[in-house]
């Protein structure tokens, strides 16, 4: 059964101010783009649906995945991988490390084989072993996307993946996570203030 994602009557205030309102549905494959300028709301709409909302905000409204209320799920719990403008790895770990921590439990055997094969995919081949830091912005990324792909998420969120790259390497880094993204059927939501990101998607778009 394909994966879709539900935003089901959100509000959602700043102390007592409506910042935004959302009534959405997002099938498998598909990509939601919602752009809106700093303070619009946008990475706390992530914040909610993760459930990491800071203090100072609140929500009213259901998150649904794959048929489920995740609403009252504590966050890792909730199957919702996120994709942020730096890459976050971890600098005590190689690139494999960084890729393993994020699987679910299983066979470092197999684990190690999965890894190999989705480094190749994505043009990094033989490089389980090479500390992070001697990687590029574009090198990260990918690793970056990996762990959250090899995390085995049920829908994807993008916070301005691609703020950091250079045009010609932003462009190769939005078709290899969008084409990753349709093939592993995941409903996604990306927010941006990049109309290249958003055209690249070639979904919905949402502005604030």
């Amino acid at each position: 059964m394909q994966s879709s994602l539900e935003i089901k009557n959100l509000q959602l205030f700043r102390e007592d101010k409506l910042l935004l309102q959302l009534d959405e549905q997002i099938e498998g494959g598909d990509i939601l783009t919602i752009m809106g300028p700093s303070g619009s709301g946008k990475s706390s709409l992530l914040n909610w649906m993760t459930g990491t909302l800071p203090s100072g905000l609140s929500a009213t409204g259901e998150v649904w995945l794959h048929g489920q209320n995740i609403s009252h799920l504590p966050a890792h719990l909730r199957h919702i991988g996120i994709l942020y403008q730096d890459a976050l790895l971890f600098s005590h770990l190689s690139v494999a490390g960084n890729i393993a921590f994020a699987m679910p439990k299983g066979n470092k055997e197999q684990h190690f084989e999965q890894i190999a094969d989705a480094l190749d995919q994505v043009g990094l081949a033989g490089m389980e072993n090479r500390h992070p830091d001697s990687l590029s912005g574009g090198q990260q990324a990918r690793v970056a996307l990996l762990r959250t792909l090899l995390s085995e998420p049920k829908a994807i969120l993008l916070d301005e993946p691609f703020s950091k790259l250079d045009s010609q390497l932003r462009a190769e880094t939005q078709q290899l996570v969008f084409s990753q993204i349709r093939q592993h059927k995941l409903p996604t939501i990306m927010v941006t203030h990049d109309h290249s990101d958003a055209e690249a998607a070639n979904g919905k778009i949402i502005r604030l």
